[in-house]
């Protein structure tokens, strides 16, 4: 299957792509380049073949040709995500609907969007456990865009067009180019280098967590499944067993790394709090499971970070947190206001 992967060089992308060539697809990566520079560790090779654009410039040319687009290339996370709320939704939103309606006029059969289960907001907030047809309740800028997104999708879809949503559970593992502004990946950071788990919320807060690599099994699975069994459908990505309030993800955490201590936060912090259920992924797409739970993730995350020697200016710097690299490169007159390169690099 020839399968175009728009991210490929993020945090998702980085797994994705290899996790498609393993498994025998053609891949071409389409990226930007933004985040180029978080490369942290040497891995398996990305896609051999890619083409360097924005998203917002694809052309049903670009897309012809290919049997599936996995989009991921959006801004990302929440707090880049309400930097400037209008660029947000025209990337997020607006950019994504309109390369879905471009690889439909190109032909591309099947597109999957990586949405989130942070649709669900504050739903966490009762006794209520979200699944796909739960009502959404967005906090973010970030988190509308998606449900936007889903639902413009749903009109393009028909018996030569199929939309498949994703709605993953909170990212976390190793990847090539690592995110430190992922609440477990710079939890394991801060223990690793600091020896303090400080958190910004009470740690009362419920989240579901998934794994990249199974995050990329999901997508996987979601193009190679026959067309009835995701055809304008919405899958949670993640297994059940793995929601978690903020607290215990510490406790795990200092369970691993040895002689770390927990420093809570208040109850203003991060508001998002629910619980998700993924019954349906787990039954209805064929060949879906995880394969990581959170104590192999961190251990994982405990062997990374001593291989590579992480340091704490490691943890913080702007290459692995969205919102500090894209002020960066605006700062530093590399990309306009709108996020458009003005000195791209090489």
């Amino acid at each position: 299957m020839r399968v175009l992967v728009s991210g490929s060089e993020g945090y998702i992308g980085s797994v994705l792509a290899p996790t498609l060539l393993q498994a025998g697809h053609d891949v071409v990566g389409l990226d930007t380049g933004f985040h180029r520079c978080a490369w942290l560790y040497n891995a398996v090779p990305m896609a051999p073949l890619w083409i360097c654009r924005d998203a917002r410039d694809v052309t049903v040319e670009h897309l012809r040709g290919f049997d599936a687009v996995i989009h991921l290339a959006d801004l990302s996370n929440d707090p880049l995500g309400d930097f400037d709320r209008s660029l947000t939704f025209e990337i997020n939103h607006q950019a994504t609907v309109a390369m879905a309606e471009k690889a439909k006029a190109a032909g591309v059969p099947r597109f999957v969007y990586s949405s989130s289960c942070s649709v669900y907001g504050a739903s966490g907030a009762t006794d209520a456990w979200s699944t796909e047809d739960s009502p959404t309740a967005p906090l973010t800028a970030y988190a509308e865009c998606k449900v936007l997104v889903e639902n413009d999708l749903r009109a393009l879809a028909d018996d030569s067009f199929s939309p498949v949503y994703l709605r993953n559970a909170t990212a976390f593992g190793a990847s090539p180019r690592l995110r430190f502004d992922l609440v477990v990946n710079e939890l394991v950071g801060l223990a690793v280098t600091t020896s303090e788990l400080r958190l910004a919320s009470d740690g009362t807060p419920w989240r579901p967590f998934v794994h990249v690599r199974d995050i990329s099994k999901a997508m996987r699975c979601a193009i190679e499944a026959p067309r009835d069994a995701v055809h304008d459908r919405t899958f949670n990505v993640g297994d059940t067993s793995a929601n978690y309030q903020i607290r215990d993800v510490a406790e795990a955490i200092r369970e691993v790394v040895p002689g770390c201590e927990i420093t809570y936060g208040d109850s203003s912090g991060d508001a998002r709090n629910y619980r998700a259920d993924f019954t349906r992924i787990a039954k209805e797409l064929p060949g879906f499971s995880c394969e990581y739970d959170l104590r192999r993730g961190v251990e994982e995350l405990y062997d990374v970070f001593r291989q590579v020697g992480l340091e704490e200016e490691t943890l913080h710097a702007r290459q692995h947190r969205r919102l500090k690299q894209m002020t960066y490169l605006r700062d530093t007159g590399q990309v306009d206001d709108r996020f458009r390169w003005l000195v791209h690099p090489t």
